[in-house]
C-alpha cells in the first residue's frame, strides 16, 4: 500500500480556553514563519530576524530570507569549523600558526581592513588568533586559521559551504574566511540566526570567547565592536560586519530570567541604527512573550493512520515537552499540524519517527518537531489486512472522486 497525503481535522476541547486548537493530520510543506503578527513590531533595517533558542520560535522577521552580503558575518561560520577541529582534536589551542604574507597582506595592516595586526612570518597560537578573529574582526587572523585547517583560504572555503549544506544553510554561498566583498558571498538573516544559534548550544565551551570585552596583540589594544556588550542587559555575543554593499549588520545574543534570544539585523544605514533596531527588537521579544506549555513529556498528541496491522492507528507523541511563547495578553486560535505520510505501514515500533508536528499561531508556522511513535503495533491476521486494503481502496475512490469535483 503507497503511502497517500492524508486531512483529517481533530477538535481537541479538552485544551485550555486561551488556546482552541484544531490538530489536522495534513501533507504540506512552508517555511517557518513568525510567531506574533508583522504588525505588531516594526523595524527599519532591511532584513532582521528575533529568534528564541529555547523553543526555536520565532518571533518576528523581516525579509529574512533574502540573500544579501554577510560582511564579517561570514566570519560566524569560519569560528564554527574552527571550534569543531578544536572539538575533534585535529587543532590544538596552544598550536602556532604562520602568518603567511597572504594572510598579512589581504588582511594584516597592508589591507586597511579590520585587522589583529599580526606580523608576517610570525608565530601566532590558535587560541590568540581566536580573539583576534572575534574579538578584533582580524581578517588577518582569520585567514590565518583558514590556512592552519586546509592549506589554503580557498581549500577552507569548500569546507565552510559544505559545513553549510550540514547545517540546513541552503541559501548561504561563502567565498572567503573574512566577510570582505565578493558578489557571489551570500547568507540570509534566518540562516545567520541559526549559525548563532549552533555556535551557542554545539560549542559551549567556546561560546563565552564572544562576551569578552577587549583584545591586546602586538601591543594595540582593541575593543569588541559588538555594541551590545556592557550596554544591554544579558548581553553576551556575537558578531557585527560592515561592508559599503551590505550596509551595518549584527548577529546579538542576551539572556534575562532564563530566556535566551537571538537577534540579527542586516543593512543598517549607520552603526546607530543597528544597534538601536537591535536593542529594540531585544526589548520587545523580552517583555512581549510568555511561554506555554502545549503538550506535556509522553503526552499522546494525536492518532495517524496505519495500514496493514494489528491496530488501525498509533498514538504519537513528541516526547518531550512542547513549549511555545505567546504573545502576552493574546488568546489568538493556535493550531497544531501532524506532516506524515501514510497510512504508515505495519510494523510499527513504539519511538519509531513518524512525522512532524508544526505548531501555528493564526497562520504563521512558529515550531516544528518530530514526532514518534507511542506504542508498538504488530503485523494484523490476513482477515485484518484484507479489511483494510478493502478500506484503503474505498476512501482512496472517495477522495480522488472528490478531487475530481
Amino acid at each position: 500500500m503507497q503511502g497517500a497525503t492524508r486531512a483529517i481535522e481533530i477538535q481537541l476541547n479538552r485544551r485550555p480556553a486561551w488556546c482552541r486548537w484544531a490538530l489536522a493530520l495534513v501533507f504540506s510543506v512552508t517555511g517557518i514563519g513568525s510567531l506574533a503578527a508583522q504588525d505588531s513590531f516594526q523595524t527599519t533595517v532591511r532584513n532582521a530576524i528575533l529568534l528564541d533558542v529555547g523553543t526555536e520560535s520565532v518571533l518576528f522577521e523581516k525579509a529574512a530570507d533574502e540573500a544579501q552580503a554577510p560582511a564579517s558575518l561570514a566570519k560566524l561560520m569560519t569560528m564554527a569549523i574552527v571550534f569543531e577541529e578544536l572539538r575533534q582534536g585535529r587543532l590544538q589551542p596552544d598550536q602556532e600558526v604562520v602568518i603567511s604574507t597572504d594572510a598579512w597582506r589581504r588582511g594584516g595592516a597592508p589591507s586597511r581592513t579590520s585587522s589583529m595586526y599580526v606580523a608576517v612570518n610570525s608565530r601566532v597560537k590558535v587560541q590568540d588568533l581566536i580573539r583576534g578573529a572575534i574579538i578584533q574582526s582580524g581578517n588577518d587572523a582569520s585567514i590565518a586559521l583558514a590556512e592552519a585547517i586546509s592549506g589554503t583560504e580557498a581549500n577552507f572555503v569548500q569546507l565552510m559551504n559544505k559545513r553549510a549544506r550540514e547545517l540546513g544553510l541552503v541559501h548561504s554561498v561563502f567565498r572567503n574566511a573574512t566577510g570582505l566583498p565578493d558578489p557571489e558571498q551570500r547568507v540570509t538573516a534566518r540562516e545567520v540566526a541559526r549559525l548563532a544559534e549552533h555556535i551557542i548550544k554545539t560549542y559551549p565551551d567556546r561560546y563565552p570567547i564572544y562576551s569578552e570585552r577587549e583584545f591586546t596583540w602586538n601591543n594595540i589594544r582593541q575593543q569588541n565592536r559588538n555594541p551590545l556588550l556592557g550596554t544591554y542587559n544579558g548581553a553576551d555575543g556575537l558578531k557585527t560586519g560592515y561592508i559599503e554593499e551590505a550596509g551595518f549588520n549584527l548577529a546579538g545574543s542576551a539572556v534575562q530570567n532564563n530566556q535566551r534570544l537571538i537577534v540579527v539585523v542586516m543593512g543598517a544605514r549607520s552603526l546607530q541604527e543597528r544597534t538601536n533596531e537591535a536593542r529594540k527588537l531585544l526589548d520587545w521579544g523580552f517583555r512581549s512573550f510568555e511561554l506555554r506549555d502545549l503538550f506535556a513529556e509522553g503526552e499522546a498528541i494525536g492518532d495517524v493512520a496505519v495500514f496493514g496491522g494489528s491496530a488501525g492507528t498509533v498514538p504519537v507523541t513528541a516526547g518531550n515537552v512542547v513549549r511555545l511563547l505567546l504573545p502576552r495578553g493574546q488568546s489568538d486560535r493556535v493550531s497544531a499540524q501532524i506532516v506524515y505520510q501514510g497510512p504508515v505501514r505495519a510494523p510499527v515500533r513504539q519511538g519509531q519517527e513518524i512525522g512532524r508536528l508544526r505548531v501555528l499561531r493564526g497562520t504563521q508556522l512558529a515550531l516544528e518537531v518530530p514526532v514518534y511513535a507511542a506504542a508498538d503495533v504488530g503485523v494484523g491476521s490476513l482477515s485484518q489486512r484484507a479489511l483494510q486494503g478493502a478500506w484503503e481502496a474505498a476512501a482512496g475512490w472517495l477522495r480522488s472522486g472528490a478531487a475530481r469535483q
